[in-house]
């Protein structure tokens, strides 16, 4: 296959998929090897930023995704929804940090960590699929273990953890520990998706947490 219809072919699989498509999958569906892939990926990738486009091809991890280019994220919800989404709000982007730079975190660490009960917010980062189950914890309880999504890196325009910006110093634990989250918490707000990621529920007072 030449690289122009290879570069056809990968976009319209994209575009069908409709989500984010892992590379190996890519691979074999349209028998190419992964230099191969990412290489042509990539031509795509600066063809679209380079017409400005209105659409753009993300890299996620280890995935690819179609998506709308985000400086017309205005025009979209204009179109498409009757109303302007909420940001996250402040308790969700807590835990949501904790649970990014900590992976995987049961929800007892998250408690401990913000001093409060964070029950409701996690259900409401598992219902926006910003954060999933990771397996449960090898002691006694076997309480279940939490982490970030894929959706979790399109939304803040990420495309690996690794480009989360850096704790400055990560061994810290309790008050100095929640300084350096919320430090990071406004680097995260900075670096978040013009398409901003939808909260939109009032959350409950929230309650010191219990004791794990």
């Amino acid at each position: 296959m030449e690289v122009k219809e290879l570069e056809s072919a990968l976009e319209g699989v994209l575009f069908a998929a409709g989500e984010p498509v892992a590379v190996e999958r890519l691979c074999l569906g349209l028998e190419v090897d992964r230099p191969t892939l990412d290489a042509v990926a990539q031509r795509l990738m600066d063809q679209y930023s380079y017409d400005r486009r209105g659409i753009r091809l993300v890299k996620l991890d280890t995935s690819y995704q179609l998506c709308s280019a985000p400086e017309f994220a205005p025009y979209i919800r204009q179109t498409l929804e009757s109303r302007k989404p909420a940001r996250l709000s402040q308790p969700a982007l807590e835990v949501l940090a904790i649970i990014a730079y900590y992976q995987p975190v049961t929800r007892a660490y998250v408690d401990q960590v913000r001093g409060v009960d964070s029950s409701y917010t996690m259900g409401l980062l598992l219902e926006r699929e910003l954060i999933c189950e990771a397996g449960r914890l090898a002691v006694p309880g076997r309480p279940m273990q939490f982490k970030t999504t894929k959706n979790f890196l399109r939304s803040f325009g990420l495309s690996s953890l690794e480009e989360l910006p850096e704790l400055p110093n990560q061994s810290q634990e309790g008050s100095q520990l929640t300084l350096e989250l919320e430090a990071s918490l406004q680097r995260l707000r900075e670096a978040e998706s013009p398409e901003e990621v939808p909260d939109g529920e009032e959350a409950p007072p929230e309650t010191p947490a219990e004791a794990p």
